[in-house]
């Protein structure tokens, strides 16, 4: 028997409000019981770890450490807006000078 039976994947369709044909139900069912099966066997390995090492096995978010590859944040070399207008095809009261793209109502 699987561990989510259709029944329960069918009261929680309902619960949902999600309408789910008899085939969906059945293919969701087998797939929730694959789901839980592997939780369990983690959850099983996890243990037996630490039934051998008698220390807990800290919880992670990721199997691979994960590190920042972001540079650090430094100024350097800023564009001042005279120089940006400078480069502007068309420029007003220290504004970029753009073409209107909406019509004249708007």
């Amino acid at each position: 028997m699987p561990a989510l039976p259709r029944e329960e994947v069918a009261h929680l369709a309902r619960l949902a409000r999600i309408d789910m044909p008899d085939a969906e139900l059945d293919h969701l069912s087998d797939q929730l019981t694959a789901i839980v099966d592997a939780v369990a066997s983690v959850t099983g390995a996890v243990a037996a770890a630490e039934r051998a090492t008698g220390e807990p096995v800290p919880a992670t978010s990721h199997p691979v450490p994960l590190t920042n590859v972001t540079r650090p944040d430094v100024v350097a070399g800023v564009l001042t807006a005279a120089d940006a207008l400078a480069a502007a095809p068309e420029a007003e009261d220290d504004k970029f000078r753009v073409p209107r793209i909406l019509g004249e109502d708007a």
